[in-house]
């Protein structure tokens, strides 16, 4: 067998017979001796932890347990790829973590993982390669921190001190130091120590630190403003975030 499907729906058992039967009907679909689909379903249901619940009729799963069943399908041949179809759409966080934990685990043993979601947020940090389709044609290809780059300036929150009292604000002076570099704004009235700093796509953080630095303004902290993920979506699709309605 090639590759082993985890679907979106849940209607793709037969919710009369147990998850055991389920597996070993379709073990001996796909021409394994009547031994060997009882042994391999049984080891399939342990490995994604149903195994106290293998006689039990697949209609009286919970709705997790019938997606945990899902991928003990698809892995129930060994496959070589696994396409995973919205696998996690509609399960609670809890639920979603387990399915992709097990996905996760096939992945590490070698099995090419071919994921489709249309949750953005769920790819960071799980997928190594990311291809995004808008309409049938492909947008974008490549890692999760290059999609990412793509929504915004690099942006940063800096915690600033002045070295010494002057006539000019920190924020005036900070802005002339870094002028060449990016922008550099106030975080708001209730917070004057930590500022926004957005650089531009050639500058370097370092840099624009030293000239804060040679300005006589301490940098006490910096931390990077993560950028979102479906804001680049949006980006390359050409949608307006702020009127896109997902239609």
């Amino acid at each position: 067998m090639l590759f082993g499907l985890v679907p979106s729906g849940d209607r793709t058992f037969y919710l009369r017979l147990s998850g055991l039967e389920n597996l070993v009907f379709f073990g001996r679909l796909q021409g394994l001796p009547k031994r060997a689909a009882v042994r391999r379903a049984a080891e399939c249901l342990e490995a994604v932890g149903l195994a106290a619940a293998a006689r039990q009729m697949v209609g009286t799963y919970s709705h997790g347990m019938q997606k945990r069943l899902s991928v003990a399908r698809a892995i129930l041949m060994s496959p070589p790829v696994f396409f995973v179809d919205e696998a996690t759409h509609d399960l609670d966080p809890e639920g979603a973590s387990r399915v992709r934990e097990l996905i996760r685990t096939q992945a590490s043993l070698g099995t090419a993982v071919v994921w489709a979601t249309q949750r953005i947020d769920e790819i960071r940090g799980f997928a190594d390669q990311v291809t995004l389709l808008d309409r049938g044609e492909v947008r974008f290809v490549g890692t999760v921190p290059q999609l990412m780059r793509l929504s915004a300036a690099r942006t940063y929150i800096l915690d600033l001190r002045d070295k010494q009292n002057r006539e000019t604000t920190l924020l005036s002076r900070a802005k002339a130091a870094i002028a060449a570099m990016g922008a550099i704004d106030a975080q708001g009235d209730h917070d004057p120590d930590h500022f926004l700093l957005s650089l531009s796509e050639e500058a370097v953080l370092g840099e624009a630190v030293a000239a804060l630095t040679e300005a006589d303004i301490e940098v006490r902290g910096c931390r990077e403003e993560r950028s979102d993920l479906e804001t680049a979506f949006l980006r390359l699709t050409m949608r307006d975030p702020e009127t896109d309605d997902g239609t």
